[in-house]
């Protein structure tokens, strides 16, 4: 599977700062120092809609963090997923009578337009869960033979119990974590299990749904949490910089993944860091596709909006934080867009320097992209109000906003 075309980042002239950021598993601050090469697993979409405000949301914050790596003058290692099989897929595939195959393809062709439009950096491998079966089943029999997996009619179930780490990504008791996988795809009530929270590795075929060859597995398709598994340790192994999604993945998605990789290599941790976004809303509730509140980012551009104005809306808000959409939001990236074109349109201005490390220092604490944006916003104000003779400041001011936010002006 391939991902989409890259655009060039601007080189700045000095080093950006290393990344302090938000690590879920400890709850507090850390600070990323990886080798030459920064290795960075984004967990991708269930391709059965478009994408929308909520996705774009989390890719933002992780397209962040790498602009503020290469901005350290390190490689970035970056691997994003396509659940192109699971449950939500084969179920809208059936209710619309499309075959599941054609709208996994329709939905991820969409989903590259719009980060393509957004000016995303495009993962170096981008791998749906089909094509990484021949590498699923294996880890599944290995599992299974070591222990820290069995079959229940004919499913293999992974036994949370089979690592003494398991918890230690979302710290969630016991009752939470219950309610939150019975809520997020996994079968808390199913009788059998050794451990109500025990997740599904390997679905057994059923009638009428698509299947492979398992091996001694038997037919059938892979789980949800062992998709990613493979994929990481394929192409970037354990111990990798950081595993990104929204935060409704850190339980039980990451906590599994974690888990499954952890039994696998006996070895800890799975990621060093486990970084998660906020939730976007509307009208009141999280933007999801199972309320069906969603704002497309390819009905904001089929209506006219550039994607930097979706962009600035996106860097507005703090990437933990969880925010509400609404017209006003949109508006306001806008006055923001034009203000900044029109102070980098000029010939000279005031001195650049101070706002492109004030960027750098606001992006090092944690993507605070709102502080980042309120320092162009100060060099945009001065540039109305007194202009400057540094005839270099505009072109800085615009390589700034490019490299580093992600926003062409």
């Amino acid at each position: 599977m391939h991902a989409w075309p890259a655009t060039e980042v601007p080189v700045l002239p000095g080093q950006g700062r290393d990344l302090d950021i938000h690590d879920t598993a400890t709850g507090g601050r850390v600070t990323l120092t990886p080798g030459p090469v920064a290795r960075l697993y984004v967990c991708g979409i269930t391709p059965y809609d478009a994408t929308h405000l909520g996705h774009a949301a989390t890719y933002n914050a992780f397209d962040l963090v790498q602009r503020v790596w290469l901005d350290t003058k390190r490689q970035v290692h970056y691997i994003q997923n396509v659940t192109d099989v699971d449950d939500p897929l084969l179920e809208r595939a059936a209710a619309t009578n499309i075959d599941w195959t054609a709208l996994a393809e329709r939905e991820t062709a969409l989903f590259r337009e719009d980060m393509t439009a957004l000016r995303m950096l495009p993962p170096k491998h981008y791998i749906g869960a089909v094509e990484s079966i021949p590498h699923i089943v294996p880890l599944v029999e290995r599992l299974r033979d070591m222990g820290a997996a069995y079959e229940l009619d004919g499913d293999i179930y992974f036994s949370v119990e089979s690592d003494a780490h398991f918890g230690t990504v979302s710290h969630y008791d016991a009752e939470t974590m219950r309610l939150l996988s019975a809520e997020r795809g996994g079968d808390p009530e199913r009788p059998g299990k050794k451990n109500p929270l025990d997740p599904q590795l390997w679905t057994a075929a059923r009638e009428g749904e698509p299947h492979w060859d398992g091996g001694t597995l038997g037919p059938g398709r892979p789980g949800w949490h062992i998709e990613c598994v493979a994929i990481a340790l394929e192409h970037l192994g354990m111990g990798f910089d950081v595993q990104g999604g929204g935060s409704d993945l850190a339980f039980p998605h990451h906590e599994m993944g974690a888990s499954h990789a952890q039994a696998l290599t006996g070895e800890f941790p799975f990621a060093r860091c486990y970084v998660h976004a906020g939730m976007v809303a509307l009208n009141g509730e999280k933007m999801s596709k199972s309320k069906g509140n969603l704002v497309f980012v390819s009905k904001l551009r089929k209506d006219g909006v550039d994607p930097a104005v979706i962009r600035l809306t996106l860097l507005a808000h703090h990437y933990r934080a969880d925010w509400e959409y609404t017209d006003a939001v949109l508006e306001a990236a806008q006055q923001r867009l034009d203000r900044w074109r029109s102070a980098v349109s000029r010939p000279d201005g005031p001195p650049a320097e101070a706002m492109l490390e004030a960027v750098r220092t606001a992006l090092a604490d944690d993507l605070d992209a709102p502080a980042a944006l309120a320092a162009v916003d100060a060099w945009a104000e001065q540039q109305a109000e007194r202009g400057g003779t540094d005839e270099g400041a505009p072109g800085l001011v615009s390589r700034t906003v490019d490299a580093l936010l992600g926003v062409a002006l």
